[in-house]
């Protein structure tokens, strides 16, 4: 299974449907699923979406280990939520074991004394086990939990907060932490207006940068801060988000995964509500993933697969808190672009240039404009100017009339989506007047406009007052940030438009060729090339006429029947590099050839004492380009699927892209051209183009024993997989599988 939490979501699933004699239907932590929400494997093709509205707005909150005595922690705390619980509505009733009062409410000693439904607990103890045990007695629907010292601190931790975690399924109580903090219970600012950012951390403090643009006049709506998820996760707020209408955008600090699957369901939730989710993702190295682990106790992943996975379900992986703030921004307020055509439009042809060159190099496009638009602005700009795009407009136009025009002339063009102006640097009066015209042609029209406003200082008015006042103009102090949130900003509309879940295409029962293939499975065993091939054929996929054979005798008789030239190579389940050894021989023409190569082969094979379940005398198949495609697991997402150049040196060119299944066709194909060497697909240095619907055939039918395997097929490598020209096909030549 893919983790704690989605293994616990399986099982109980499937042992509740049995309990309640009720074959159809079952309910897990409050969502209601039946089978036809599973995929193949058992795995839930739905995220499970939590009723959190009672924990961001209760009507009533308890607070364990409530204080009022100065200089103690829990007194802020105490102090903090009370706060918090007036300006949401909620009464709040302090919990203490010795005290009559805290801050002039009366008390209760212990939960179990609660005489009314509470929404949420917040538990200021030590130890919040016991707690949560009393709490299963009452009505409580959430907890939060701050205490530290459990998996971020090694073993001993890890196995606390697993008798936390399984005690909070007993209860049935949803819990946030351990290892938590009051982030949920800020004050966010209700004086704003528009599309709030949703936030979600494991890291408090690296969520600050985002809450602090409430303080430019971004508005806020939530702050998830999920700490160590002993229970609830980053996928239950990103799926809880989505639907909110007030969310904009959500934008994710992820140190740790704890389940790949329940992310990617999330995400998938998001996708088809067309909300943006940004997300910095720490694990890009070594050093990274282990000091997330060491913090939140959880997987980092193969960082390659979680990028691959964020990009299948349109999550944008940025790197920096500067980026997250930015580009969540943009996503969150900007309205759908009309065109991708982006305009570069500057006082100063050097810096028009230098931001073009930097855009294009990122994939935006840059369209010339039409020579009627270029005669049109030259109305305004002199004649030596270029305003082709980028539109460089010399500097005097902006402190008179004809500033506004040229913005308006050129937003008018309907190949333009986006205007971009950098200004590096504040060049009173002029740029205050340049600040004001892009505002106000922001006001007027329905198309994204972006300034770069370089100053280092921005204490300006024309930034601090002009631009940050409006919530039209996209306002940037960088322009890679720019760039990088404009490209983000078109590719997420793009990728909503035409998304289609793949969980909604994803398998929900076995094909017929399960059954072939599960009598080939040997548990704990690598497969020999002959067995492996045969588990390809079982799927459809094609592979060379071939014998298996354990004489002389019988090769030559083999050779006859597959048709010469032939090809003959060691079979055994240890033969995992046959080519290294000399176990492989090509193009043999007549029966002599394949008597002296069998006696060759066993010779070796005795010598590197080798066993082999025999000699394989395969049909030599005609030149192509030779791809790999094969099956890993992922200690996050399970079943992954690569495909890329093979061949021998398929580990030097390392020219790999991966998915995670389930994934359709067009999907398949974009994973082609990731591949830096996709142009030999296509045919180069008069090879003809390769076959490349029926790689993509393979590719989909390798996803589909993926699937349906998940938990007998540990490993799966077809290499080489010769690609034949178009119309002809593609033939495994060489295949190696692992069994769990």
């Amino acid at each position: 299974m893919l983790g704690s939490t989605h293994g616990t979501f399986t099982t109980d699933l499937r042992a509740r449907v049995v309990a309640c004699g009720e074959p159809d239907r079952a309910t897990v932590h409050g969502v209601t699923a039946v089978p036809g929400d599973l995929d193949v494997s058992g795995r839930p093709l739905h995220a499970a979406v939590p009723d959190l509205d009672r924990f961001f707005r209760p009507e009533s909150v308890a607070v364990v280990g409530a204080s009022d005595t100065e200089g103690r922690p829990n007194t802020g705390i105490t102090r903090q939520l009370l706060a918090w619980a007036e300006r949401v509505g909620a009464r709040l009733v302090p919990v203490h074991p010795t005290r009559t009062s805290v801050f002039g409410i009366d008390c209760v000693p212990s939960v179990g004394d609660l005489t009314e439904p509470v929404d949420l607990a917040v538990l200021l103890v030590a130890d919040p086990l016991p707690v949560i045990e009393q709490l299963a007695e009452t009505k409580v629907r959430f907890a939060v939990a701050f205490a530290s010292g459990f998996a971020e601190t090694g073993e001993a931790g890890a196995a606390a907060q697993e008798r936390l975690a399984a005690a909070v399924r007993r209860s049935g109580i949803r819990l946030l932490g351990p290892n938590t903090n009051l982030n949920a219970f800020e004050r966010f600012r209700d004086d704003l207006e528009g599309p709030a950012i949703a936030l979600i951390t494991q890291s408090g403090h690296q969520g600050r940068p985002v809450f602090t643009l409430q303080e430019l006049g971004v508005r806020l709506s939530h702050w998830a801060p999920t700490g160590n998820e002993a229970d609830l996760e980053t996928a239950d707020f990103l799926s809880y988000f989505a639907g909110r209408p007030e969310v904009g955008a959500i934008a994710c600090y992820v140190e740790g995964l704890k389940d790949g699957r329940s992310f990617l369901l999330a995400a998938d939730q998001a996708a088809r509500q067309g909300v943006p989710v940004v997300a910095v993702k720490v694990g890009r190295t070594e050093t990274g993933a282990r000091t997330a682990a060491s913090h939140t106790g959880k997987l980092t992943g193969a960082d390659r697969v979680v990028d691959a996975a964020m990009r299948q379900f349109g999550v944008i992986r940025v790197d920096g808190l500067d980026q997250l703030q930015d580009t969540a921004t943009l996503l969150a307020r900007a309205r759908a672009p009309l065109a991708d055509g982006v305009v570069v439009y500057s006082i100063s042809g050097g810096t028009g240039a230098h931001f073009a060159d930097l855009a294009t190099a990122a994939g935006l496009d840059i369209p010339t404009l039409p020579q009627a638009k270029q005669d049109e602005l030259h109305q305004w700009i002199p004649e030596y100017l270029n305003v082709s795009n980028p539109v460089d407009n010399g500097g005097h136009p902006v402190g008179d009339w004809r500033g506004r025009k040229i913005i308006d002339a050129i937003l008018a063009d309907p190949s333009v989506g986006v205007l971009i102006c950098p200004i590096t640097g504040p060049f009173p009066p002029m740029s205050d007047k340049l600040a004001q015209d892009l505002v106000d042609a922001a006001e007027a029209t329905d198309k994204l406009v972006c300034v770069v406003w370089g100053s280092p200082v921005g204490t300006e008015e024309a930034y601090r007052t002009t631009l940050l006042g409006s919530s039209r103009v996209a306002t940037f102090r960088t322009f890679a940030n720019c760039i990088g949130a404009v490209k983000a900003y078109l590719d997420h509309h793009r990728f909503t438009a035409a998304y289609r879940s793949p969980f909604d295409e994803a398998p929900r029962t076995p094909s017929p060729s399960l059954r072939k293939a599960q009598a080939l499975m040997r548990p704990g065993r690598r497969l020999s090339e002959h067995a492996a091939k045969q588990l390809l054929r079982a799927y459809g996929i094609r592979v060379p006429r071939e014998q298996l054979v354990t004489s002389a005798a019988a090769a030559v008789r083999a050779a006859g029947l597959v048709g010469y030239p032939v090809v003959m190579k060691a079979s055994g389940a240890q033969l995992a590099h046959k080519t290294e050894l000399g176990l492989v021989k090509v193009g043999l023409t007549s029966a002599s050839q394949v008597r002296d190569a069998y006696r060759e082969l066993t010779d070796i094979a005795r010598y590197e004492e080798i066993d082999l379940d025999g000699i394989l005398v395969c049909q030599m198949v005609g030149r192509g380009v030779e791809m790999v495609v094969g099956v890993t697991r992922d200690e996050l997402f399970g079943p992954t699927v690569t495909v890329g150049l093979g061949g021998v040196l398929v580990e030097v060119l390392n020219d790999t892209a991966v998915r995670v299944p389930p994934f359709g066709e067009r999907e398949a194909r974009s994973m082609l051209d990731e591949l830096r060497g996709r142009a030999l697909l296509d045919g180069v240095r008069g090879a003809p183009p390769a076959d490349i619907d029926a790689l993509v055939e393979v590719v989909l039918r390798v996803q589909r024993m993926a699937l349906e395997l998940d938990g007998d097929l540990t490993e799966l490598d077809i290499n080489p997989l010769m690609v034949l020209p178009r119309g002809q096909g593609a033939v495994a030549l060489d295949a190696l599988a692992v069994c769990r």
